[in-house]
């Protein structure tokens, strides 16, 4: 039988598989090519006037808190930058090389345009730094409206971190206040899927002295990209996720879709939680691990000391946690997702919702958007045009407005998976998907968005919900050529 993956190359130049540094170094493009630092900055540099009234209006959270630098500037015409830039940074990411790339980066650039995560938010920038250019823009001043217009932004750290600063730039799309900034990686974390998708590769060369110069002249000259964002919001009864990740948040305002009818009994009482997520979300035993993980990462943050560390813990402690020992589990109520889960899709180009069997030997269940996952793993596969064609699928790509719906079954089935040996267990490709999830046996479900995991409360009486659709609009990403 042939197999449903292809080995053929791909002619998309969104997705970006397995990357290292020599892959970091061909994404850039730039191998013997000398970037001149001064030419570079006066690129990137805004005015001394934009960038401390930017700065005081976000200290001040306020849009108005630095009108006095736009008054007491010089009546002369300031330069106008050929591509400003602003940096977001988590100088707690990679390890004792964060702070020296803070260093780095306000030395290449300027203090004022490069924020540290620790003392600027990236909605305090949207909210006050950007409006604050926006309103001088309207009055007139040609400097602040080219700016505004232009600027592009860089986001060094991990997967979550980026996701933040892209859920943050969201509010531009929401309020009508275009352009929206597109964005850059320099990757800091420990998977890297949204870096090694758009090129930027899956660790940042800090040995390589040009790296950084070389990074921000490719942010400034990359075209642009646009990736999904899938919009969740679970519905519990009654009681509360303990520790909700930073990604999840309570809320009263979001519903389930009224197209599809709830069977049985609603509870008096239901609590509801939103998020956003960009690569992936997941429900069982790989969320499990994850949540076990990020526990002992927390409690024991001495063992933790950089990506090659946290992947060997991490494959340490996912040893301890059953993913291989299910065939021997003597409850078979507890071993497979399809005792306590139901799952609804609505296909490409389908208004209804539609029942899908959850196969009985799967233990994790994910929806995928980008084709990286697990560090630069691709567990879809490349799939045949035949194969497609059979089973109603299309070649997925991170803008196609569809998440890929796979399962992982035990341990040795997730660990083939992830050396690409096989492809996981294909289920389907939806633009909505909704889960329900009635305990029985199960005291609790683990999910995890993006890598952010938690413990799902679970009821025996009523279901829980997990439902998710696209955002309406699509983030913008600097992306390799």
């Amino acid at each position: 039988m042939d197999s449903p993956t292809s080995a053929g190359n791909s002619s998309t130049t969104r997705i970006v598989a397995r990357s290292s540094m020599t892959d970091w170094i061909r994404a850039c493009g730039l191998a013997g090519v000398r970037i001149d630092k001064e030419e570079l900055r006066r690129k990137l540099l805004m005015p001394q006037y934009l960038r401390l009234a930017m700065l005081d209006s976000i200290r001040k959270k306020d849009a108005d808190g630095g009108d006095h630098h736009f008054r007491s500037r010089s009546s002369d015409g300031a330069p106008i930058p050929e591509s400003p830039m602003v940096v977001f940074i988590n100088s707690r990411s990679g390890g004792r090389h964060g702070p020296v790339l803070k260093e780095r980066l306000q030395e290449l650039i300027s203090e004022e345009q490069v924020f540290d995560l620790l003392d600027v938010k990236p909605h305090e920038f949207v909210r006050y730094g950007l409006a604050c250019l926006e309103k001088w823009a309207n009055n007139g001043d040609i400097c602040a409206k080219e700016t505004r217009r232009n600027i592009r932004v860089v986001v060094a750290g991990g997967d979550g971190t980026v996701g933040w600063v892209l859920g943050c730039l969201g509010e531009l799309h929401q309020k009508g206040r275009d352009p929206v900034p597109p964005v850059a990686i320099i990757p800091l974390g420990t998977g890297n899927d949204l870096s090694r998708s758009y090129g930027w590769g899956g660790s940042f060369p800090f040995a390589w002295k040009s790296a950084i110069k070389k990074t921000l002249h490719r942010a400034t000259t990359s075209p642009i990209g646009r990736l999904d964002s899938w919009h969740l919001v679970v519905q519990m009864p009654g009681g509360e996720v303990i520790d909700p990740p930073h990604s999840l948040k309570a809320t009263e305002e979001c519903h389930l879709d009224q197209t599809l009818e709830i069977e049985g009994n609603v509870p008096d009482k239901v609590n509801r939680y939103e998020g956003v997520f960009y690569n992936y979300f997941s429900i069982g035993m790989d969320a499990q691990v994850a949540y076990g993980f990020h526990h002992l990462r927390n409690e024991k943050p001495y063992l933790a000391q950089g990506p090659i560390s946290n992947k060997i813990i991490y494959s340490s402690y996912s040893c301890t946690q059953g993913w291989f020992l299910t065939p021997c589990m003597s409850d078979p109520s507890l071993r497979g997702l399809k005792n306590i889960l139901r799952i609804h899709v609505k296909r490409a180009r389908c208004s209804e919702w539609e029942q899908i069997p959850v196969p009985k030997s799967v233990r994790a269940i994910v929806a995928l958007n980008l084709h990286n996952y697990g560090s630069g793993r691709n567990p879809w596969g490349k799939l045949k045009p035949d194969y497609l064609e059979k089973r109603g699928f299309v070649e997925a790509h991170a803008d196609d407005g569809l998440l890929e719906i796979f399962g992982l079954k035990q341990g040795w089935h997730a660990s083939f998976v992830m050396v690409e040996l096989i492809t996981a267990k294909h289920i389907a490709q939806a633009s909505s998907i909704r889960l329900e999830i009635r305990g029985g046996e199960w005291k609790d479900a683990f999910m995890q968005m993006d890598g952010e995991p938690w413990k799902q409360p679970m009821s025996q009486e009523h279901s829980t919900f997990v439902e998710i659709k696209r955002v309406p609009y699509q983030s913008l990403m600097i992306s390799k050529e």
